[in-house]
């Protein structure tokens, strides 16, 4: 693969096992795993980061906050994690930029569409930030914009939390839980499989997008995943 975009939540960055909103051992073992990933040759990286570790804007707005107030929080939450997670790339000797869809000049560069593809260009780990700046959607559907944007390949949505692939129904309440190997966009869309947000699972469709859903902390899968090797579940 050439151009990837991988979609990372934002919990992902905060260990079970900690307290700490970031986990500095889980932010490093990412940074490592895509460090390491980077090493293929030619390979264009982009990653989009959640905030959900920090702030979630529908349980805000659930506890009677403003949605959109709500959703800003979360957006600069996805900052956040950004910032932690170039650190810990750039200290595994890869160059990175942050891009944020708000602007914040002295935090991060503007996301222009044009640059980022320079940057994917030059060898840089992108880290797309802030979502797509407006409130009301999760950071699944910027995700799925930002990889058609920059005509990426597949989309690499990594998991965490024992869930690896996509399933017929929560694998962590039901022990008959049935993964798929490879399902359709419609047949996700008919059983309402929320292996991420409906919107995001349109746009990919409706843009010939595939999705690959794998684990992304178990050590070397985003390497597999990006070698094509049949890890987690495809959705096309």
């Amino acid at each position: 693969m050439r151009r990837v975009v991988l979609k990372l939540s934002g919990e992902a960055l905060a260990s079970a096992a900690s307290d700490e909103t970031i986990d500095a051992s889980t932010v490093d073992f990412l940074a490592r795993e895509i460090a390491a990933a980077m090493e293929r040759g030619g390979l264009e990286l982009a990653v989009v980061v959640g905030g959900g570790n920090i702030w979630r804007g529908a349980t805000g707005a659930m506890a009677g906050m403003n949605r959109a107030n709500s959703d800003l929080m979360g957006m600069l939450g996805t900052v956040i994690n950004a910032l932690a997670l170039q650190d810990a790339i750039e200290n595994h000797g890869r160059p990175t930029r942050v891009m944020s869809a708000i602007n914040m000049d002295q935090v991060a560069e503007p996301y222009i569409r044009r640059r980022a593809v320079r940057h994917l260009e030059k060898g840089r780990v992108v880290i797309f930030a802030a979502g797509m700046g407006n409130p009301y959607f999760t950071t699944d559907t910027p995700a799925a914009q930002r990889a058609a944007e920059v005509e990426a390949e597949i989309v690499l949505k990594g998991t965490h939390g024992g869930v690896d692939g996509v399933y017929n129904v929560d694998p962590r309440t039901n022990p008959d839980a049935v993964k798929f190997d490879e399902i359709s966009f419609d047949e996700v869309i008919a059983r309402d499989l929320r292996v991420m947000d409906m919107t995001a699972i349109t746009f990919c469709k409706d843009n010939h997008l595939p999705l690959r859903v794998f684990d992304l902390m178990a050590e070397g899968n985003l390497g597999r995943a990006l070698d094509g090797r049949p890890v987690g579940t495809l959705v096309k």
